[in-house]
């Protein structure tokens, strides 16, 4: 692909993230409109029949299997392999909390709690391996019109609309009583400030195509990137 040598070792990252996210995506899809589980349609549902120790599906269990081993390799991942950004102590935070809440809404049966869509995992990929190839943003395939309406539209407009009303107020509703009802929600919160956090360097990185401010296609969250703006 004639990748400079920066790019090629970066590559591997970038096609691992995408390949997982996509998979991943592709199945949790299939959780939510191809089987019987209204969750997306009628986020509160997932709280109608809940109990203590009830029985996880097989099917939800199997996400959680590959949430779980994933995150606990992203962790090591983002420490020791990944290139090191601007934001991978947040990416670190990111994973530990993620990993948290997946563990422990498994085991105390909330696993509804821990279910969480990729779909802005997998435009993140895919831009970072385009952005590899392609040098040019003002090109066909031009990240910033891709990524921020998506970045948005499914983690700042979905996740609070969908997750955090079930959880924060659809479930007292149904469960006046229900345990670490703080703990849950404390932990989904983080993970959308994070959110806001990334959309936020989104946003950067558009505006700095918009006006000029870069000739090529880079990541604002690394630190080579001023080298690499210099015309």
């Amino acid at each position: 692909c004639n990748l400079q040598p920066k790019d090629a070792a970066k590559m591997p990252e970038s096609a691992w993230k995408l390949l997982f996210y996509t998979l991943s995506w592709s199945y949790g899809i299939y959780l939510l409109f191809f089987t019987d589980y209204p969750f997306f349609y009628d986020p509160p549902s997932v709280f109608y029949d809940w109990k203590k120790g009830m029985d996880v599906p097989t099917d939800i269990a199997i996400a959680y299997l590959l949430q779980c081993s994933f995150y606990g390799h992203s962790i090591y991942a983002t420490a020791y392999m990944d290139t090191w950004r601007k934001d991978s102590v947040v990416m670190l935070l990111h994973h530990v909390v993620t990993l948290t809440l997946i563990a422990f809404s498994y085991a105390f049966r909330c696993q509804e709690w821990g279910l969480h869509g990729e779909l802005a995992g997998v435009v993140l990929g895919k831009l970072r391996w385009v952005s590899r190839l392609s040098r040019d943003p003002r090109g066909p395939l031009n990240p910033p019109c891709s990524l921020c309406p998506g970045r948005f539209w499914f983690r700042l407009y979905w996740f609070p609309l969908k997750v955090l009303y079930a959880t924060c107020y659809s479930s007292l509703q149904s469960v006046p009583n229900i345990p670490f009802y703080f703990f849950f929600n404390a932990l989904l919160l983080v993970l959308t400030l994070m959110n806001i956090y990334w959309f936020l360097y989104i946003v950067l990185f558009v505006a700095k195509v918009l006006m000029g401010q870069m000739q090529e296609v880079n990541d604002v969250r690394e630190y080579d990137v001023e080298d690499s703006k210099k015309t």
